[in-house]
This record gives C-alpha cells, sequence and structure tokens, in this order.
C-alpha cells in the first residue's frame, strides 16, 4: 500500500503491475528527454545574436520536427498496445470472484464453491484495531490464492462503481446491468489495499477493498471451513 513520502507507484504484486510500471518509466523517459531538449533550446534563445534577414523558410527542419514527433509517438503507441492486449487477455482461471459493487459497500461472490456469499463493509474509525489502516481495513477480506491465475466480474447495483487493486494493476468499472471481467495472477502473499475510483455518491471513498493473498492450501481449508459453516 502507499504510505507518506512515497512519490512512486505502488510495488508490484503481479505481472501485469509490472509490465505497467516498465510502460511508465518508459513513457517517463521520453518526457523527460523531450522536456530538456525543449527547455534547453528555449533557455538558449535569450542568448543567441545571430540575425538571418533573408531566411524566409527552412524545409529540412520542418521536416525534421514533423517526422521525429511521429516516430517518438510510434515508440509511445507500440508498447501501449501490447499492453492494452495484455490487460486484455483472458487465460484459463483457477477461481472465480464476482465483485458487486453497492453504495457504499461491496458484496462478493465465490460461485465455484456452493455460493459463498458475504459483504464486505469499511471498519469505522472508532472500531479500528491500532494496527488498522484508517479508512483502507474492511471486516471481511477477500481471501484469494497466489500464484493461481484469478478471473473476477464486476458489477454494480445502483450506480457505476470501480474495482481497483493499485498493486495488481487491475481497476474495472462496475456498471449496473453490465458484467465486466479482467484477470489477474498474485505472486506473493500479502494484504492489498484498494478503493472505489468512480465518483459513486457521497461515500464513494468509504467503500474499501482488501485482498488477502494466501498460499493454495491455506485457500482450500479457508473455502471448507465457509463450505462447511
Amino acid at each position: 500500500m502507499s504510505t507518506w513520502a512515497n512519490l512512486g507507484l505502488q510495488d508490484s504484486a503481479s505481472p501485469l503491475m509490472e509490465q505497467l510500471i516498465f510502460f511508465h518509466d518508459h513513457a517517463l523517459l521520453i518526457l523527460v528527454m523531450i522536456t530538456v531538449l525543449v527547455g534547453y533550446l528555449m533557455f538558449m534563445l535569450f542568448f543567441n545574436s545571430y540575425i538571418n534577414r533573408f531566411l524566409l523558410h527552412g524545409q529540412l527542419i520542418e521536416m525534421i520536427w514533423t517526422i521525429l514527433p511521429a516516430i517518438i509517438l510510434l515508440f509511445i503507441a507500440l508498447p501501449s498496445l501490447r499492453l492494452l492486449y495484455l490487460l486484455d487477455e483472458i487465460n484459463e482461471p483457477s477461481v472465480t470472484l464476482k465483485s458487486i459493487g453497492h453504495q457504499w459497500y461491496w458484496s462478493y461472490e465465490y460461485s465455484d464453491f456452493n455460493n459463498i456469499e458475504f459483504d464486505s463493509y469499511m471498519i469505522p474509525t472508532n472500531e479500528l484495531a491500532t494496527d488498522g489502516f484508517r479508512l483502507l481495513d474492511v471486516d471481511n477480506r477477500v481471501i484469494l490464492p497466489m500464484n493461481s491465475q484469478i478471473r473476477i466480474l464486476v458489477t454494480a447495483a445502483d450506480v457505476i462503481h470501480s474495482w481497483t487493486i493499485p498493486a495488481l494493476g487491475v481497476k474495472v468499472d462496475g456498471t449496473p446491468g453490465r458484467l465486466n471481467q479482467t484477470n489477474f495472477f498474485i505472486n506473493r502473499p500479502g494484504l492489498f489495499y484498494g478503493q472505489c475510483s468512480e465518483i459513486c455518491g457521497a461515500n464513494h471513498s468509504f467503500m474499501p477493498i482488501v485482498i488477502e493473498s494466501v498460499p493454495v492450501n491455506y485457500f482450500i481449508k479457508w473455502i471448507s471451513n465457509n463450505v462447511n459453516s
């Protein structure tokens, strides 16, 4: 999760988020190079005393400043398209999770396992444990296995919500009457925090998401306990 003075992106917990971070750094490097070049040219204009009274046109420089930006845009567009296709790729999922956005909490269904269902509410500040995170912790976490392909189906019961986990590189809009899906792969255990990133109403910032990534045998044990209960 993000902490104070954290200026960069969160540490990735999935291969897709790693690719997103690589693309971010790639695009940022190009932007820095352009900024330095333009800044240098503007700075040198203050000290340039050369004058050419007969300069009316310059085909060469116009060709350069037309073709060069097109090439730079290709260097940004091609990795971006590759990443878009990677994000849309749906592999064979091991677990399917359904997430339903409400005003202002999330409901979850594990339809693969006798329809395990529960609601997930934010824990109020006055009920928070000493080691809890204010406005981020919930009463029922989403338990998911690590090193497994996860498919998530997202919808909403009232208005548009958005199921977002930055560390996993996942952001899916939940729209009433529609079922959106994506997939992700958690490559390490831990707690991963997210929030609704749509302006879905007055309390939209108070419907956090917490994923607890556990080894597969712990997940199977958790599923067995919930099915039996």
